[in-house]
């Protein structure tokens, strides 16, 4: 599908600038009903209902409202949850039988960003084919439906508490967390209500930052892209494990009573160990950017390992085309779908902790099987359209950086779907190699793009 708006997580951007504007955003809302009173044919007239989410930038108030009354005048009802981590509305979409799930969040990005986002019946992300309607609708004149088939709009008032036990239910009946002091980041997101509760009621002493949401201050130095606060609070409070999410709650790094912080794929590893406890594991789906050294260690378990394009869409994908349950990013989307529909960062934290119970042991013992290979990812900005493949210079120090590091590695470009940035990433068993390789191409970048 050739996407205008969509990318590879829904439509994302600077809050004010399209698409991320009210007027834009209520012909989103208004496409995404058309789509669904079209799709679905449900019985005895009954309208199609939505459930809207958010995390917790300000901005969140305004797009919640352009939304619901782009759905309203399709003549679709909306029920509204407020400040939910964005797989708390894929699970709540599912429990209440409702056709389709929105999230209101730019995940990790700072508050000045937002971006929409969908998700099926099912709890997974909308199919292309669907996304494809509804941008086809986008620029077509609202046409409201008449006001006796105006679509209502109500509040979940128990949506926090119902997910907080569905978190929990993932948790094995016969397992708690006593006796474990653990800190948990809430990136000042939108799991700052729900990720404290969840761990004290299973036993757990909590201690809770990035906890403090004031609609500017999401990701703000806190959460899984910034985990050395947890470090740093594991430490000061002599706890036994750190617990790091990104501003929409989907993300998970966890740090030791060490302060050692172990990434997305360190956390698949324990989860795939565990469960080969239970019985076999048919396979596992990293990305392109899944270190070399878990494709290495799961092999050695004989789990066989694929690759992805970046995304975990994509893994999600991929993993529906193997019948596979287990996948992830190592930036902490981790996909347990024997737990989930979708990337959860609490209840992939809750599957680290049971494993970590079941072995008696802590998280660097858990790992012992798994040392990650030194890679560098370096961001260089890029302007949007810019044509860096097959460019000259980019594929000489391309070419360069391979000859460095002599097959013992590999080198990644990718222009990031999120946001306006060429990631560069050099990956190999000799950290130096590593370290020079990626400089040399990031600067071949800059330098391209800059001429």
């Amino acid at each position: 599908m050739s996407r205008k708006h969509f990318g590879t997580d829904g439509v994302r951007g600077k809050v004010g600038e399209v698409p991320i504007t009210p007027d834009w955003v209520m012909r989103l809302g208004h496409a995404a009903g058309r789509v669904l009173v079209a799709r679905e044919h449900l019985p005895g007239g009954e309208r199609p209902a939505v459930l809207i989410g958010k995390d917790t930038r300000i901005s969140g108030y305004m797009l919640e409202a352009a939304l619901e009354a782009g759905f309203s005048a399709a003549g679709v009802d909306v029920c509204l949850t407020g400040p939910l981590p964005t797989p708390a509305i894929a699970y709540l979409t599912r429990a209440l039988r409702l056709q389709a799930g929105i999230v209101i969040s730019a995940s990790h990005n700072p508050y000045h960003d937002n971006g929409i986002k969908f998700f099926s019946a099912h709890g997974a992300k909308l199919p292309d084919a669907v996304e494809a309607e509804i941008e086809a609708g986008i620029d077509a004149p609202i046409r409201c439906v008449p006001s006796a088939e105006l679509g209502r709009a109500r509040r979940i008032a128990d949506a926090a508490g119902r997910y907080v036990e569905f978190c929990k239910s993932t948790f094995p009946n016969d397992s708690d967390l006593r006796g474990l002091r653990i800190v948990v980041d809430c990136a000042h997101g939108a799991a700052y209500h729900i990720a404290p509760p969840v761990l004290h009621e299973l036993g757990a002493e909590v201690v809770a930052i990035g906890a403090a949401p004031d609609g500017l201050n999401i990701n703000a130095e806190v959460g899984a892209t910034a985990p050395g606060a947890l470090a740093r609070a594991v430490v000061t409070h002599a706890a036994d494990l750190g617990i790091a999410l990104d501003g929409d709650g989907d993300r998970l790094i966890m740090v030791d009573a060490e302060g050692t912080v172990y990434d997305g794929d360190q956390l698949l590893y324990a989860i795939v160990r565990s469960r080969l406890r239970q019985g076999p594991v048919a396979g596992v789906v990293g990305t392109l950017m899944s270190n070399l050294a878990l494709e290495h260690a799961l092999a050695e378990l004989g789990v066989p390992f694929e690759r992805a394009a970046v995304g975990d869409r994509y893994v999600m994908e991929r993993l529906r085309e193997k019948g596979w349950l287990f996948g992830g990013e190592n930036s902490g989307h981790i996909l347990c779908l024997d737990r989930h529909s979708t990337g959860d960062g609490i209840v992939s934290a809750l599957q680290v902790l049971s494993a970590l119970r079941e072995s008696g042991g802590d998280l660097k013992s858990l790992l012992s099987g798994l040392c990650l290979y030194p890679q560098r990812l370096i961001n260089v900005p890029m302007k949007k359209g810019f044509a860096w493949r097959g460019h000259a210079a980019i594929a000489a120090a391309e070419a360069e950086v391979v000859g460095m590091l002599a097959g013992q590695g590999r080198v990644l470009l990718r222009a990031s779907g999120t946001e306006p940035l060429l990631r560069v990433m050099v990956e190999g068993r000799d950290a130096e190699r590593v370290a020079a390789g990626a400089e040399l191409l990031a600067g071949a970048v800059r330098d391209a793009c800059a001429g």
